[in-house]
């Protein structure tokens, strides 16, 4: 009797390891089959239980912590059935039944290359030979369990008339219009066909093992074999999430899904991904690290419009947290200013704007923008004094010679203004050469950077505390840490990718800030004289 869903055999363990540099400890194998159990894969491929003694005990130690009962948190209550490759050899089926003996749903997967240029080049072995192997070694796993899958190695390219119940397309070598009709021929030719389950095996050397695996199951497939982020010989084989995905999204035209909580897929993903060393590219669908996250104003305008105007799924859906707005040179102003929101800013108007054109300049400087450059953005924003100075440009020359800084300015008459210094360091000869234009004299107390991001492209954030014997200041409290009695301090903040210019910002800011003080108390003044 056909199965009433699309069995989701897990070949992860077996020919995902078969990648190169991707080989797992027996713990960590352990670590995976309990992972694929709460996934609620119908079926494990354990591993190749005559390639060695370690492998046997890894496939052995699998059937018995998770073939007999399964683990917490499985979707389905029965164990997954436990599988371990062999080839048509008795010796390797004894090794196979002896790994899977303690399972509650042990199967043998027999295996024998059936394509005329394997038969030619590698077995040397006639139709006949090789049948009559089949038939051998078939009935021989049979006397030690029930459950025997045969597959024809390279059926893509066996004759039509060769093949019987297990379809792997070993080589890639299909089309899935083309892998479909041999599925369909199958069903139409072979004796008794509805007794068994066709299952595919399909690897992705032409980027189409997916799409050969659902063409099967539109044409009567109904276990279809996979591996956790589609690793495995060569290119690799189906991808596991993307097969079951496309059933679960599309039910409307396939018409059957499988046992899987998509929502343990990520989760999947990740371990196998340590466990191997094989690192899943951003882009890769379901899994990856871009595969909800949405850059393009545009798509980021209908987002937060309507979820569906571009996602088909929810990353809820496969246990992916939620979707990502990423903010970069590409993202819009509805996006920026809902993300300012979110983190606790009420920006608008002019705000928004200067905000929004200060964003869009550092996001041609970094790839990424992340909260933490958006609060050092805003903050260097919103919180400046008014702006008498500003800068246009700087330039540094430093090393073991002379440090050499040259500033561009615009003054309080919108006037532009350049100057050059020599200093013990380029961050000296800046301030240096900012002072023999702003005329404001402070000494420089306090001088801080750090990189507020990681990576190359982080942002530098200066801070910087700076004195001045202001005979203009309001009488007011005395802070006994300088000199001079009229001595107040300032602050200054600046950010950017560069922390030379970040530095000169945040002197400017200071020196905006003195000047910012001195106008309200001249201003104040003037309202004093008038009044008396």
């Amino acid at each position: 009797m056909q199965p009433d869903h699309v069995r989701i055999f897990d070949t992860t363990l077996r020919d995902g390891e078969q990648s190169p540099g991707a080989t797992m400890t027996s713990s960590e194998k352990l670590e995976v089959a309990k992972t694929l159990s709460r996934l609620g894969v119908d079926v494990i491929e354990a591993g190749f239980a005559a390639a060695s003694d370690d492998d046997l005990r890894a496939v052995k130690t699998i059937a018995e912590a998770v073939g007999v009962t399964g683990v917490e948190g499985r979707p389905i209550p029965e164990p997954p059935t436990i599988c371990s490759l062999a080839r048509a050899h008795k010796s390797d089926i004894d090794k196979a039944a002896e790994a899977v003996a303690p399972a509650k749903r042990g199967r043998i997967h027999t295996f024998i290359a059936t394509s005329p240029i394997h038969r030619e080049h590698k077995l040397r072995m006639s139709k006949a030979e090789v049948l009559a192997k089949i038939t051998e070694m078939v009935s021989y796993a049979r006397s030690f369990c029930d459950d025997v899958e045969f597959s024809p190695e390279d059926a893509g390219r066996t004759e039509m008339e060769f093949l019987y119940e297990d379809i792997p397309d070993t080589v890639g070598y299909t089309i899935p219009v083309e892998f479909g009709e041999r599925i369909a021929m199958l069903r139409q030719n072979v004796p008794g066909i509805d007794n068994a389950v066709i299952s595919v095996h399909c690897h992705d050397d032409l980027g189409m093992a997916v799409a050969n695996s659902l063409s099967a199951v539109v044409n009567g497939a109904r276990q279809v074999e996979v591996a956790v982020n589609g690793i495995g010989e060569r290119a690799g084989n189906a991808s596991l999430e993307e097969v079951v995905m496309a059933l679960h999204v599309r039910r409307d035209l396939f018409g059957i899904g499988t046992h899987v909580d998509t929502t343990q897929l990520t989760r999947a993903s990740r371990l196998v991904s340590k466990v191997t060393g094989m690192i899943v590219q951003p882009n890769k669908a379901i899994v990856g690290a871009n595969a909800f996250a949405h850059e393009a104003g545009i798509h980021q305008d209908g987002m937060l419009k309507h979820e569906e105007t571009y996602e088909i799924m929810r990353p809820e859906t496969v246990g992916a947290g939620t979707t990502q707005l990423i903010l970069g040179k590409h993202s819009g102003r509805h996006a920026f200013a809902n993300r300012l929101t979110e983190l606790g800013y009420s920006v608008s108007g002019d705000g928004l704007n200067k905000a929004f054109a200060r964003f869009k300049k550092l996001a041609d400087k970094k790839k990424h923008i992340t909260d933490a450059d958006l609060l050092a953005l805003l903050s260097d924003e919103l919180y400046q004094p008014k702006e008498f100075w500003r800068l246009d440009a700087i330039q540094v020359g430093c090393g073991t010679g002379m440090p050499t800084a040259t500033v561009k300015l615009t003054g309080p008459d919108g006037q532009t203004q350049t100057s050059a210094e020599v200093g013990t360091g380029p961050v000296d000869a800046a301030y240096k050469a900012i002072q023999n234009l702003v005329h404001v004299p402070c000494s420089l107390l306090e001088y801080t950077v750090q990189s507020v991001t990681e990576g190359i492209d982080a942002l530098g954030e200066v801070s910087v505390r700076v004195s001045t014997d202001d005979n203009e200041a309001p009488p007011g409290k005395l802070n006994p840490q300088y000199e001079h009695s009229r001595a107040r301090v300032f602050h200054g903040h600046g950010a950017h990718t560069d922390v030379i210019v970040a530095s000169a910002k945040a002197y400017i800011a200071a020196i905006n800030r003195i000047l910012a003080i001195r106008e309200g108390t001249q201003a104040a003044s003037a309202a004093a004289g008038s009044a008396a």
